[in-house]
């Protein structure tokens, strides 16, 4: 169970910001790279990526456990700003909020991302599940 409401990571992606959004906000590409297990796949991606549209991911992980995610978007700025709910098929009632924020240093894409209101009511290890998550993004982009 999550001890802390928020999980905050920088990551640094060798890969220029537009094919870092694209990575996001297409639905072919997040299914290169959606859901913590490493041998996991993205059966399903839905995503309107609109203020107010709707997305959903469903994956299967390895030992064969289906998960669906969804939410809302609030904000989304091309190649700078994505934010949106966060909710669980498995676990009703329960929703958090993830950003995304992009930028361009250097020669690489700096993604500053977060997902906060967390609370108590989520059984999943966020801090671990994401950063499984992005390993499997940074190598969808190389």
């Amino acid at each position: 169970m999550e001890s802390t409401d928020k999980v905050q990571l920088e990551i640094y992606l060798s890969a220029s910001i537009e094919e870092v959004w694209k990575a996001w906000t297409e639905p072919d590409r997040i299914a290169k790279w959606f859901g913590s297990d490493p041998n996991g796949n993205v059966l399903k991606a839905i995503l309107n990526v609109y203020p107010g549209g709707l997305f959903e991911v469903t994956f299967k992980d390895s030992d064969q456990t289906e998960h669906t995610s969804f939410g809302v978007y609030s904000v989304v700025r091309e190649f700078s700003d994505l934010e949106f709910s966060w909710n669980w098929k498995s676990e009703p009632g329960v929703e958090s909020l993830v950003a995304v924020e992009l930028k361009v240093e250097n020669n690489f894409t700096r993604m500053l991302f977060k997902h906060e209101r967390l609370g108590k009511g989520s059984q999943h290890n966020y801090e671990e599940g994401w950063k499984n998550t992005f390993l499997k993004l940074e190598r969808s982009l190389s």
